[in-house]
């Protein structure tokens, strides 16, 4: 998912400059990888950044949509064989990559797929949830280790986005809010203002950069129907920066038992300048999928990202 504020044109920030269909993914597949070649290709998923196919029922392929991605899938090419195996939770480590070939001008890559719904889709009863939440405050606490970061992510950039920076992110949430509430989709909440306006006068949180996933949100959480969480999906934003930008799936998936469960997973206290930048960014996160959800008729989207907005502010 881009970060990016482009008018309120339904669909502009997300139209494919190269969407790849079924028939051009089973064509790019097999001509790369032979072993593949006669594969059946089905169309997994499709997003901002990505057009996803599963190829012969246990592969997963990405294609970028867009060229402004190129620098992370890159980032996702060459970081994540390292970092997955240092993970308690699966990680798409590219195993097939292929680089430009005949009409498709950009690198592509595939990798096993990872069972499970995005936390979106999934229903979670309250047990579910409290066990998600838990596997998913054990996986960022390994992941933001300063100690990883010293080993496989000093060649990240730094917060490239502003998204620790609650005084850069809570203007553009009241921007998608304001998109949202035109269309009739949100109605003004004064905590949420409250939150934001708390965040426009805030700085980022201070202490040093760890490796971060950097667009953690409700759709890149695989769960089972348990909620034993599978894996966490979709790294192009993957950088250094503040723990803020990915805890800010603890204000936006989850409440009450469910996050207090998370906080205690994670094992770290959370400075009031942290938490204010991980709810600021959870508001903006959820407003901006919100905003695709309602242009692109994803119901079960919609509706998760506009409780995770109320989530967000919630105690």
């Amino acid at each position: 998912m881009t970060s990016s504020v482009q008018g309120d044109t339904p669909g502009a920030e997300w139209t494919a400059e190269h969407d790849v269909g079924e028939a051009e993914a089973a064509a790019l597949v097999g001509g790369r990888f032979p072993g593949l070649r006669g594969a059946p290709v089905t169309l997994l998923a499709t997003g901002w950044d990505n057009t996803v196919h599963l190829v012969g029922e246990r592969w997963v392929f990405r294609f970028p949509r867009r060229a402004v991605v190129l620098p992370g899938v890159e980032r996702e090419i060459a970081t994540l064989p390292a970092l997955a195996p240092r993970l308690p939770l699966v990680l798409p480590a590219p195993t097939h990559v292929g680089r430009p070939e005949g009409s498709y001008p950009w690198p592509f890559w595939g990798t096993e797929l990872i069972p499970g719904r995005e936390l979106a889709e999934a229903g979670l009863p309250a047990a579910g949830q409290v066990r998600a939440a838990t596997d998913l405050g054990a996986f960022l606490r390994a992941l933001h280790d300063p100690g990883l970061s010293a080993e496989v992510g000093t060649g990240l950039p730094v917060d490239p986005m502003r998204r620790g920076d609650p005084g850069v992110r809570a203007p553009m949430a009241r921007e998608r809010l304001e998109r949202l509430a035109r269309r009739g989709v949100w109605r003004p909440d004064p905590a949420v203002e409250r939150l934001l306006a708390e965040g426009e006068a805030a700085g980022p949180p201070p202490g040093p950069p760890v490796i971060v996933h950097g667009d953690l949100h409700l759709r890149h959480l695989l769960v089972g129907p348990d909620g034993r969480a599978s894996g966490v999906i979709d790294w192009g934003d993957l950088c250094r920066a503040d723990p803020a930008v990915d805890l800010s799936l603890a204000y936006a998936g989850f409440s009450g038992a469910a996050r207090t469960a998370l906080l205690a997973a994670y094992g770290r206290p959370l400075a009031p300048e942290r938490e204010t930048a991980a709810r600021v960014l959870a508001v903006f996160l959820c407003a901006a999928l919100a905003d695709y959800a309602d242009s692109t008729g994803h119901a079960r989207l919609l509706t998760a990202s506009l409780t995770g907005i109320r989530q967000a502010v919630s105690p």
